[in-house]
């Protein structure tokens, strides 16, 4: 498998014609800690970590270049990109050593969009509110049952995470997956202008991020960048989401053939019968052209029925039978982020403290109800939902009050959830309102029972994590 060379490097970023040491590089990191030998480290300015601060570190480690954009006081050679004359010669600076540019991020940018266009890969973008990274696992997995598949580690789907990973995309690949996050206007465009995307695929349209993003139409017509992007048909193929209006009116924005799935029978692909087996996952059943074919995942909730769904569309696209496509979605064990862990006491606990909004927590309240036993909800604020803050609240607290025998909602914007919840029925006895996690896990540990299932979910800042090591140091 070729990777990425010096060659490549000074091709993107220069006008250099002369000759240069013949160096492949093993990978591009920008974290000094996960440099491996052979490897180019990218030093990118921050406002709480400097890259810069790491060269040494990643030259320890065994980079044999670094891309920097400050002088750094060290003994390795610098080659300074902005001086190199079009005929320069024969480049042979000994490794390890610097390139010095002007702005290494946009040169990791520039990098990435050159590199990309060297490669025969087939790109899958993805995008949506909630549901991204679980869909792009998924979808790898599906489409690895028969093409070499490639998928962006984690969550690097910005302006960052993207180029990385297109640079540490080898020409061994047939098909990469690639997650795109959007924060601003603009953003998915650039994304794909570096990915190239053949196929797009759309989760939802929610809330998350809305303080930054704006209102759920600004949202929609970012996401819809990625649709915009793609190749006209029958080249170009957008899989959107029947059941979401905001997405499935990204038909008329597309030039791309429109594929779409849903719980809707008028969808392409759509599924019914479904059966939620808690922790054991969901069996249902999945129609495509008059045909019907029984599916079990491992994934848990009633949501992943759509998260299968967008995966099998992806292999019907990809020329996949549908035998492949199930072997796919029923080897699929890509449940991220949401972790059961057994209390000593024999309770249950869903921790889901990752990250939250009101899509996703009304999705992990459907898999808790799933779930035989005591249902306990330990809810932390949602941010970052800008207009929708009080209404998104509001929305999982009376969603809440259904589902639950015991509440705690933790943060000031979880009253209005608690609130909500005591409006819709749930007794004031079974609801307890603490401003931080710290103040929720000794109530929560006096609750706790054996049988019991207890959700934990809240936005990353609310630190719900913290809950879960008390009840475990307790325990």
């Amino acid at each position: 498998m070729t990777m990425i060379t010096l060659n490549h490097i000074l091709s993107a970023l220069t006008n250099f014609k002369g000759a240069a040491p013949d160096i492949t590089l093993s990978s591009v990191s920008i974290d000094s800690r996960r440099v491996i030998p052979g490897a180019l480290f990218i030093a990118l300015p921050g406002e709480k970590v400097n890259g810069h601060q790491f060269v040494a570190d990643a030259f320890q480690h065994g980079a044999l270049i670094a891309l920097i954009q400050e002088n750094i006081p060290n003994q390795y050679p610098v080659v300074n990109l902005e001086e190199i004359t079009p005929m320069g010669g024969y480049l042979s600076p000994q490794t390890p050593f610097c390139l010095l540019v002007k702005d290494s991020l946009k040169a990791m940018q520039i990098c990435a969009k050159y590199w990309r266009r060297q490669l025969t890969v087939e790109v899958i973008g993805i995008t949506g509110s909630v549901g991204k990274s679980t869909t792009k696992e998924l979808v790898a997995e599906v489409l690895s049952q028969k093409y070499r598949t490639y998928k962006n580690p984690g969550n690097y789907n910005n302006e960052v995470g993207l180029p990385l990973s297109v640079l540490n995309l080898g020409s061994g690949y047939e098909k990469a997956v690639l997650e795109m996050g959007f924060y601003y206007p603009g953003e998915i465009s650039f994304l794909c202008d570096i990915a190239l995307p053949r196929i797009g695929i759309v989760t939802n349209i929610g809330t998350v991020h809305a303080e930054r993003a704006g209102s759920k139409e600004e949202i929609a017509k970012g996401k819809s960048e990625l649709v915009q992007a793609l190749p006209p048909a029958p080249e170009g193929v957008a899989i959107l989401n029947f059941d979401d209006p905001f997405v499935l009116s990204m038909s008329e924005k597309t030039n791309a053939r429109v594929f779409t799935y849903g719980l809707d029978p008028k969808a392409d692909l759509w599924a019914d019968q479904f059966k939620g087996k808690g922790l054991h996952g969901i069996d249902f059943h999945m129609h495509y052209q008059d045909k019907e074919h029984f599916i079990h995942t491992s994934l848990y909730g009633k949501h992943s029925v759509l998260t299968c769904l967008r995966a099998a569309a992806a292999g019907i696209v990809e020329g996949l039978t549908i035998e492949q496509i199930v072997a796919g979605l029923q080897n699929g064990q890509s449940q991220l982020r949401m972790v059961a862990r057994q209390t000593s006491m024999g309770a249950l606990i869903l921790d889901d403290s990752y990250n939250a909004s009101p899509e996703s927590t009304i999705a992990a309240l459907d898999l808790l109800e799933e779930i035989e036993g005591r249902h306990i909800a330990i809810l932390g604020d949602m941010l970052e939902l800008g207009p929708y803050e009080l209404s998104g609240h509001e929305r999982v607290g009376n969603y809440a009050a259904h589902l639950v025998d015991q509440l705690i909602a933790v943060g000031p914007r979880s009253k209005a959830l608690a609130d909500s919840a005591l409006r819709a029925g749930l007794p004031a006895s079974s609801i307890l309102w603490v401003e931080t996690s710290q103040q929720a896990a000794e109530p929560l540990r006096k609750l706790l029972k054996k049988g019991d299932i207890a959700l934990i979910k809240g936005s990353h800042g609310m630190r719900m994590d913290r809950i879960i090591s008390a009840i475990e140091e307790i325990e």
